[in-house]
């Protein structure tokens, strides 16, 4: 997904509604990982695919038009995302859910393929790899689980929300001080690997960075708005959001050099998992 939340819980309580549009500013990026992905996901003609944390529907286009003839369904658990992707696909079946209890609507049918674009990231770090097996779980032998989530934590773009989260006397620091995030860098490869092995005959894990070229500053701002910033910013006030906006993006400022043309390059680390059930 590009990113949606699909979970509702520790790490993103204080969460509004997401905003598809904004999410969408930047579509062209956000959906490349979807077909990183796809590329290598070892089915030639499932039958059932579900996308986990649809969005507003892009990354399920992509499997629509990989596999016209399977059939096709998506899941978020934000109403403005599943109303964005009903629009774009009326064809195919869209679900509000909850990630954490959400299961197929048939369960005699087997899904071949479960498909999550940039989800995983959002559930609390204890929570993720235990929920990633039980989809596992359900699915027959052969059957694959593939999903890719942004592996930023350490970025500057992330560290930077954490640094203006924690400054002191700021007019959002009694609102955030209790209400931060409680996210944590995603699971290492061993760790995904040690957890899904029991279940997979096979795991393909890999990285890959993605250097993003925006226009300026700002536009670093806006990308995040739609995603990593919304845990910081939707508890507070649009006075506190405005001011904090504005301390982040003067820290932004510091840590992304300017390019010979004016532009800014965004490093965008992700991490990309294909596991095949035994």
């Amino acid at each position: 997904m590009s990113s949606t939340a699909t979970t509702a819980g520790q790490g993103y309580r204080q969460a509004k509604d997401w905003n598809a549009n904004q999410y969408l500013k930047f579509e062209q990026e956000r959906t490349r990982p979807v077909r990183d992905l796809l590329a290598q996901i070892p089915a030639s003609s499932p039958r059932r695919v579900v996308d986990l944390g649809c969005g507003p529907g892009n990354s399920t286009e992509v499997l629509v038009s990989k596999w016209p003839d399977a059939r096709i369904s998506g899941m978020d658990s934000s109403p403005d995302m599943i109303e964005k992707a009903r629009a774009r696909l009326p064809s195919v079946e869209f679900e509000l859910g909850d990630l954490n209890t959400w299961t197929p609507t048939n369960t005699e049918e087997k899904v071949d393929v479960f498909f999550s674009n940039a989800v995983f990231q959002w559930v609390p770090s204890e929570k993720r790899l235990p929920l990633i097996s039980r989809f596992i779980e359900m699915q027959a032998p052969g059957g694959v689980f593939a999903f890719q989530v942004p592996d930023n934590f350490l970025e500057p773009s992330h560290a930077m929300m954490r640094e203006t989260a924690s400054e002191a006397n700021k007019p959002w620091t009694a609102t955030l001080k209790d209400r931060q995030p409680a996210l944590a860098r995603f699971q290492s490869t061993q760790e995904i690997y040690d957890a899904l092995s029991p279940l997979c005959q096979t795991i393909n894990v890999w990285h890959t960075h993605y250097y993003h070229v925006l226009e300026n500053h700002e536009a670093v701002v806006e990308w995040v708005k739609g995603t990593g910033l919304r845990p910081f910013v939707d508890p507070l006030s649009e006075e506190e959001r405005k001011g904090f906006v504005e301390a982040y993006l003067e820290r932004i400022k510091k840590v992304y050099p300017v390019s010979v043309d004016g532009k800014v390059i965004l490093k965008y680390p992700r991490l990309f998992v294909v596991a095949v059930r035994k």
